[in-house]
């Protein structure tokens, strides 16, 4: 997760803005906004407030209730300057929209409200997008101002091209998608000189559904669209993490920053975190792998017209992770997820954190709709073992339900899966803290 300042200036653009604090806070970054006062004739500071989680600024000489604290930091005892604190704790600066005269102000180091107040003050990295009137852009001017900007590091998101805000006004000038803004911070973030403790681990993620072939066109498989194993691929990257995701069968965009091995069935999943695994410091395996497999896969495509029913021998996959698990490493971190159906699912989910010899397990409830399998929202349940030890490190002589007494239990209510997947994290941090 990431902490991001969103500056708005004024123009109709502005409404974008609130798209983009919704996908980020979703993809679980933290978010602050300032305003300057022509924004606010736009879109209200009460919409980026509720959709933030934190109070909006609009001047530098007003009280910050949270005190350049960002939602998931707690403020600090004394009150200091909003424009220095703020930026100090960002990670990313974007002003978004960015009018032609905010872009002046900033190339000629003008400070006259909050938002150029904490440009200027600004160690990390400052993101403009322009957007404004197509004759303005093209300004000799305004790309001027920019082409100043982008000599000093600012990055700069180009503006599309199409219907203007005024009728009939077509031409470039409109503001970037939101989810093109998003993916330029998260490109920044992903480029940063790492920090934050995890700079020297090497996390390994699988993620997606493997596939097992019936014949050249059919294949068994689930409903898992990688959506969570990407979300901690993203968090472990923001976190200054080197990150190699294993995605099987994903259609969805690799996050910036991660190194991706894509495969379709188990047995290339297998290969695949076998390669890994032993330079891994951290192993998150969040693919849902087939348990089973067609014995005989046809070479060619079935016929029906040919057949007067089909009959498919199964056989049983290996249990990667098991198979892993029996050959880690001291001080690795081994974290298992397990889907589970009904009243059950805990139980089950903590004979695996025994049986497969796991620093943790992840356990969701599929008998729920609501959450889960190509959802952007889940709730969780993470399965670890007390300060005695984790099932890995036990005695050889413990039994597996003193083993399953032991493990504690950390309910992760509904929400993103970006969230969640911070909550896996700092898990992780607690495993590696006491290991």
């Amino acid at each position: 997760m990431a902490r991001i300042l969103l500056g708005v200036s004024g123009g109709i653009a502005a409404y974008k803005a609130l798209e983009f604090v919704r996908l980020a806070t979703e993809r679980g970054h933290a978010v602050r906004v300032v305003q300057t006062r022509a924004s606010r004739r736009f879109v209200g500071e009460a919409s980026f407030a509720a959709l933030s989680g934190g109070p909006v600024l609009t001047s530098e000489f007003e009280r910050d209730p949270a005190r350049g604290a960002f939602p998931d930091q707690t403020p600090p005892a004394h009150e200091p300057p909003s424009h220095l604190e703020l930026v100090a704790r960002a990670d990313v600066y974007l002003i978004a929209p960015a009018s032609a005269n905010t872009i002046a102000k900033l190339a000629h180091g003008l400070a006259d409200n909050l938002l150029s107040s904490c440009a200027l003050a600004a160690a990390c990295p400052v993101i403009v997008a322009p957007a404004m009137n197509n004759h303005m852009y093209e300004h000799d001017a305004v790309q001027a101002n920019l082409e100043t900007l982008r000599e000093r590091g600012v990055g700069v998101i180009a503006p599309g091209t199409g219907r203007l805000a005024a009728r009939g006004e077509h031409g470039v000038g409109r503001l970037a998608e939101p989810t093109r803004l998003l993916a330029a911070c998260e490109e920044v973030l992903a480029a940063r000189p790492p920090g934050g403790g995890w700079d020297a681990l090497s996390v390994l993620v699988t993620a997606g559904g493997t596939r097992e072939p019936i014949d050249s066109v059919r294949f068994l498989g689930n409903r898992s669209s990688g959506r969570m194993g990407l979300a901690l691929a993203r968090a472990a990257r923001a976190r200054g993490a080197r990150v190699t995701l294993v995605a099987a069968n994903v259609s969805l965009p690799v996050p910036p920053g991660v190194e991706c091995r894509r495969v379709g069935t188990a047995a290339q999943l297998k290969e695949a975190c076998e390669r890994e695994f032993p330079s891994c410091d951290v192993l998150l395996m969040a693919a849902a792998v087939a348990d089973f497999r067609p014995a005989a896969p046809e070479a060619g495509k079935i016929v029906k017209a040919e057949r007067a029913g089909l009959e498919l021998h199964l056989e049983p996959t290996v249990d990667v992770l098991a198979e892993l698990a029996a050959h880690r490493r001291e001080g690795q971190i081994l974290v298992g997820f397990a889907a589970e159906y009904g009243g059950e699912a805990i139980d089950a989910a903590r004979a695996k954190l025994t049986a497969k010899r796991l620093d943790a397990i992840v356990v969701n409830d599929i008998s729920r709709v609501d959450i889960g399998f190509d959802s952007e929202q889940n709730e969780v349940r993470i399965l670890t073992a007390d300060d005695r030890g984790t099932p890995a490190r036990r005695a050889a002589g413990a039994s597996a339900a003193d083993a399953a007494d032991a493990a504690a239990s950390v309910l992760v209510a509904r929400s993103s899966k970006a969230a969640v997947a911070e909550e896996i994290l700092d898990a992780v941090e607690r495993l590696r803290a006491r290991a």
